[in-house]
């Protein structure tokens, strides 16, 4: 189902199995936090898991409502099969190029991209050298990636983002790089 920002469901029992797998069994093995701060998209399905986790570790959580998922207009709430076999001109379009064709009343992608950018920096820039777990939505994942990659718009539907998937962006004098994508928990 697509959810966007206006539909803004819980985690299903199976989202909740796969966040907790995705940080693993133990992020403060050792005595060492694996993360020093959460930040979270404001919806639902994130906030929840994010305060859980903050709570369980100890760990300071903040929301930044700017990490909401990109907002899919009339297509929210519906399923991509569906919206293949009702509007499969209108659904081609938008798979073919999702810069040109965005669902109608749907977020532009460039307007997206200078949401996530901007939060994204502000949120590295508020903590600087802390390690920051940032519990978002697939669209948001494949903003930043575009983001730190300075990659348009048009590139990042070519990127999967996985269900509770990690993605990692180190930064250093250098600026950012991006070291993995849709890892499992793994102590790296």
């Amino acid at each position: 189902m697509i959810r966007g920002q206006g539909v803004d469901h819980p985690l299903s029992s199976a989202g909740w199995r796969q966040m907790w797998t995705a940080v693993g069994p133990d992020p403060y093995r050792d005595q060492i936090p694996y993360w020093d701060q959460i930040i979270s998209s404001p919806m639902m399905r994130c906030r929840e898991f994010a305060v859980r986790l903050s709570a369980q570790q100890g760990l300071p959580m903040a929301v930044e409502p700017e990490l909401r998922e990109i907002a899919m207009g009339a297509w929210e709430g519906r399923r991509p099969t569906d919206l293949a076999h009702e509007e499969p001109d209108a659904f081609a379009a938008f798979r073919r190029d999702p810069v040109a064709n965005r669902p109608p009343d749907g977020e532009r992608l460039e307007a997206f991209q200078q949401r996530i950018g901007q939060a994204y920096d502000r949120q590295v820039a508020a903590y600087p050298g802390l390690r920051l777990l940032i519990v978002c939505h697939a669209g948001v994942s494949r903003a930043v990636i575009g983001h730190v990659l300075d990659a348009d718009p048009q590139c990042w539907y070519r990127i999967r983002i996985d269900y509770a998937g990690l993605t990692r962006v180190r930064h250093d004098g250098f600026g950012a790089s991006l070291e993995f994508v849709n890892a499992r928990w793994a102590r790296r």
